[in-house]
């Protein structure tokens, strides 16, 4: 019998660029790493294999899930996959956003919504919440009260819509029948700067509407 240890979140920021449409944006990504002692999960590998593959140690890496096909997210993905042997796993519905960084290379899985990811102790239930992009997926895991949300919902509101491939009428549908119907005190990891909760979002969907972004 296989015994484990704690399920814990990681948090890495990494530096680099983001772009599409032909403009580049200086950017900081939070890369999530969730696992215990023995094995792990890195939620979209930005920018810095050296220190992705640090945070991870001399565990075994189970998968680097991307929450979306962005090159911010995925940039660092193929040589943090390679160097330690593990699948990359993106939603299908990302593939042409994929291949705008990575056109040599396919991801090794497709996210499926309803999928669940086991480490550990925990589990990692794909939901697919498309709107930021095509294929967007949020991870929920309900022994840690956490999603993690990629783009698709921050501190404040939606993530950004305004560039090809995405649609705001899409991500607040997304946001509204995936993510706030989860319980209020389920902490959301976003994909760039800090954390939220569930409750604290809720409440200013209509403002959101409103505004358009």
């Amino acid at each position: 019998m296989t015994v484990h240890s704690s399920v814990r979140v990681d948090r890495l920021v990494t530096s680099g660029t983001f772009s599409l449409d032909g403009g580049t944006w200086e950017v900081d990504n939070n890369v999530w790493l969730v696992g215990d002692d023995s094995e792990v999960y890195v939620i979209d590998a930005a920018h810095d294999a050296d220190a992705i593959l640090t945070a991870v140690g001399d565990r075994r890496l189970l998968g680097i899930i991307c929450t979306h096909g962005h090159d911010d997210h995925i940039d660092a993905a193929p040589e943090v996959a390679e160097r330690a042997g593990a699948p990359i796993l993106l939603h299908p519905d990302d593939d042409e956003l994929w291949r705008m960084r990575h056109p040599d290379l396919r991801p090794d899985a497709a996210l499926a919504d309803g999928e669940v990811l086991n480490v550990g102790t925990a589990e990692l239930h794909v939901l697919h919440t498309p709107g930021h992009s095509p294929g967007a997926v949020c991870l929920y895991a309900p022994e840690l009260d956490t999603v993690f949300s990629g783009d698709t919902l921050f501190q404040g509101g939606p993530g950004a819509t305004g560039r090809s491939f995405s649609s705001f009428p899409t991500i607040i549908e997304s946001i509204r029948e995936r993510l706030l119907a989860l319980p209020p005190e389920t902490v959301v990891r976003t994909g760039h700067g800090d954390s939220t909760t569930i409750g604290d979002e809720a409440p200013h969907l209509d403002e959101w509407i409103a505004r358009g972004h």
